[in-house]
């Protein structure tokens, strides 16, 4: 998604060290596309999409001529943007070729998809979520914990979800927050955390 996975202080890199091992393998290969927002409904009889908003600057969608649109599991395809407007917490897009309800009907339930490259550039500190899931998590004493395999926005902070290699597959709940998150190696695939008392 566009919107940055976490917020906090800039992640330090860690030292490579054998012992560790680096937590690459396995990691889904970069995304060549970023979803922005899903069509979710129609808005009129013009053919405007309603479009949940899957981005943290809903205005976003000003800066953009064109967007790529598709179903998950299919290559998406390029479409003119020629206008959006935000109402209700929805983003309204106007697409070229979609003149009616009839044809923003056939486009509910895809997605709203930007190039990676065309992507906000990212503050210090600040990731994407396709790069923190899927990192080694290990604890500061060297601990491996399991991998991240989801992200839970809370409003307050996001929260990691570590499940556990260990045969009972137990998922650890981590908050991201400075204090937690000790360091982050995207090169080495790994995080570093000091797990809070009780976890």
């Amino acid at each position: 998604m566009d919107a940055a996975a976490q917020r906090q202080s800039p992640a330090k890199r860690l030292n490579t060290d054998k012992e560790r091992g680096s937590g690459e393998q396995g990691r889904a290969p970069e995304p060549r596309f970023l979803i922005v927002g899903q069509v979710v409904g129609v808005h009129g009889v013009r053919g405007e999409l309603k479009v949940g908003i899957l981005t943290e600057d809903p205005h976003r969608f000003g800066q953009l001529r064109q967007v790529f649109v598709g179903l998950g599991d299919e290559e998406p395809e390029p479409r003119i943007l020629q206008g959006y407007r935000l109402h209700k917490g929805y983003a309204l897009l106007k697409l070229a070729g979609c003149d009616d309800r009839e044809a923003a009907e056939k486009l509910r339930g895809t997605l709203v998809q930007i190039p990676r490259e065309m992507a906000v550039p990212l503050e210090e500190g600040e990731y994407y979520e396709h790069q923190i899931i899927g990192l080694a998590v290990w604890a500061v004493d060297g601990e491996p914990l399991g991998k991240v395999v989801e992200i839970l926005y809370t409003g307050a902070n996001d929260v990691y979800v570590v499940q556990s290699t260990a045969s009972d597959r137990r998922e650890i709940l981590l908050p991201a927050i400075k204090d937690v998150i000790v360091e982050i190696d995207l090169a080495g695939g790994r995080m570093v955390v000091q797990v809070p008392e009780g976890l």
